[in-house]
């Protein structure tokens, strides 16, 4: 892949060729949840981190296993619970002594340490716990006994959260949920695929995913959708989306200004920007579309907004202010 800009368009699509074909290598694995792997493949093109709710028995551990295998990078698994420490997670200094008797620290990595690493069930360990992954996600590098160390390239997260069974159980706080890219929403397949799956992992044998990326292809990859050009109506829908979506601001609907608590900062426009271009680059276009943003505003910012109490008491749903706010948005951008 180039780095000329002359030939983004050879690289394109010569990219779509390969995504095309790691769609592929997850789907004998993964069946009848094609939309979320298309997330799960944005976030992973747009460089970022993906937050997958639903209850269990859906595979989302399977997914992330799967993606691990496609896209060539090493992965980790960690399971959260309640007892778990921040050292589990990003390691520790022990001490040595060698043959001679000389003692010296030894840091042992954590499993943070690895280039897509799987936090199962995130909600169930403590905050404390929760923030240790907080500076890995967002600045690539932790920081342990007074030394910064780096964190592998690419560095990617995928959480799973289960919506069910929430005693004892601690909500993510709203800058660890900001960090997430997207929040995927697994939902349960129709007949035909869950049929599917009954019979392809029942047998005796199972399908296996081929690998289709490295991890210096998928970084080329993330550079790639960097590169894509957006024009300046997608531009501006994005700034109207997320600006009618702050109860602060005059251009906000009147149901956003009744119901919501706080709205979509600027990292919700940065993670839609970098979202749409990748849903295109999956698309096989050169340019992302109104569909790509009206398709990711759910995912990109379900979890930046809050009811406030008495809307949550009145049953109001935020997927419906969201669908909303688009709606809004693009008749603003259409009128323009």
């Amino acid at each position: 892949m180039s780095d000329n800009s002359e030939n983004l368009v050879t690289d394109i699509a010569e990219l779509g060729e390969k995504l095309s074909a790691a769609r592929a290598s997850v789907a004998k694995r993964i069946i009848g949840q094609e939309v979320v792997v298309d997330l799960a493949l944005n976030a992973l093109l747009s460089g970022g981190h993906g937050l997958l709710v639903g209850v269990p028995g859906l595979a989302k551990t399977r997914l992330v296993e799967t993606l691990g295998v496609v896209m060539g990078l090493s992965s980790n698994r960690v399971q959260f619970t309640p007892d778990l420490m921040p050292g589990d997670i990003l390691g520790s200094e022990v001490l040595d002594t060698s043959a001679d008797g000389a003692r010296a620290f030894r840091f042992i990595e954590g499993p943070v340490f690895c280039q897509l690493l799987m936090a199962d069930e995130i909600n169930r360990a403590s905050p404390r716990t929760q923030s240790a992954l907080l500076q890995a996600m967002q600045e690539r590098q932790v920081t342990i006994a007074g030394e910064e160390r780096d964190m592998a390239t690419p560095f990617h997260v995928l959480a799973t959260q289960n919506p069910i069974e929430q005693e004892g159980t601690y909500p993510l706080p709203e800058a660890q949920l900001d960090r997430f890219l997207l929040q995927i929403n697994v939902d349960y397949p129709n007949r035909d695929a869950e049929r599917e799956v009954l019979l392809a992992t029942t047998g005796d044998k199972e399908a296996e995913a081929d690998p289709v990326f490295t991890a210096k292809e998928l970084v080329a990859a993330q550079t790639i959708v960097r590169r894509m050009p957006v024009g300046d109506a997608i531009v501006d829908l994005i700034l109207d989306l997320v600006r009618i979506g702050r109860p602060q601001e005059d251009v906000a609907l009147p149901e956003v200004k009744e119901h919501v608590s706080w709205g979509p900062g600027p990292r919700a426009a940065q993670a839609l920007m970098l979202a749409v271009r990748a849903r295109a680059l999956l698309d096989g276009r050169l340019a992302p579309s109104v569909d790509d943003v009206t398709a990711l505003a759910q995912p990109v910012l379900i979890h930046r907004m809050a009811l406030g109490f008495a809307a949550r008491a009145q049953g109001i749903m935020l997927v419906d202010v969201i669908d909303s706010m688009v709606r809004q948005a693009t008749k603003v951008e259409a009128a323009a």
